[in-house]
């Protein structure tokens, strides 16, 4: 019984090494995943950053040898790269530069339709006959049907009316038109003094002869 219990004694010795070496194992087994998990999302972050740099460099311009030096940058430095293009690229995307033409263009538009007095420049009706601010003449009506017709038409497009030779000029504003001026009948006109008269047939000029 005795050299059966020494026979049997050293393989636990080897048992109790093995399971004390166990931990680290499990530990080198564990680290091997975790840092392939770590390589594995850098590379697809990486790879990320450069799609988004060439995506985002071609919204916003379209200069070729721009896209590539943003692109290049992007994947040579993937993090400093990144943040030296969101620096330097351009502000606007060509979207937001083509809506803001756009916008640019329809109130240019909007402008140039909108009447403004020749005076004045204040803002008119395309049915005003004078400028409300000032008394400018805009627009004048046929005689014949009475549309409002511009100062400078010689023919009524409505109509076929002749309005004359020449176009009425325009009003001066806060200027009263004179109209002829009567005389009272029996009024005599000033005497000029040392003025020359025409003497008629029989009548005689008063005054000293040479």
């Amino acid at each position: 019984m005795v050299l059966l219990t020494v026979a049997v004694s050293p393989p636990s010795s080897a048992t109790g090494a093995s399971s004390s070496s166990n931990p680290v194992g499990a530990i080198s087994g564990f680290i091997g995943p975790m840092i392939g998990c770590m390589v594995a999302f850098f590379v697809i972050f990486w790879l990320s950053t450069v799609m988004w740099t060439f995506r985002d460099v071609r919204a916003r311009t379209q200069d070729f040898m721009s896209q590539i030096l943003a692109t290049v940058l992007a994947a040579i430095f993937p993090i400093a790269g990144l943040l030296i293009y969101m620096i330097l690229r351009p502000r606007q995307t060509l979207a937001e530069i083509y809506e803001r033409q756009l916008e640019e263009e329809s109130l240019l538009a909007e402008m140039t339709e909108r009447q403004t007095c020749n005076n004045c420049h204040a803002r008119v009706e395309s049915d005003f006959q004078i400028c409300p601010s000032c008394g400018q003449k805009l627009k004048r009506s046929c005689p014949k049907c009475e549309r409002l017709l511009e100062l400078r038409w010689m023919f009524c497009p409505y109509c076929a009316t002749s309005l004359g030779s020449a176009s009425l000029p325009p009003s001066m504003p806060n200027v009263p038109s004179m109209g002829p001026v009567s005389m009272p009948p029996n009024a005599s006109m000033p005497s000029m003094p040392n003025a020359p008269m025409n003497a008629g047939p029989g009548m005689t000029v008063p005054g000293n002869r040479f």
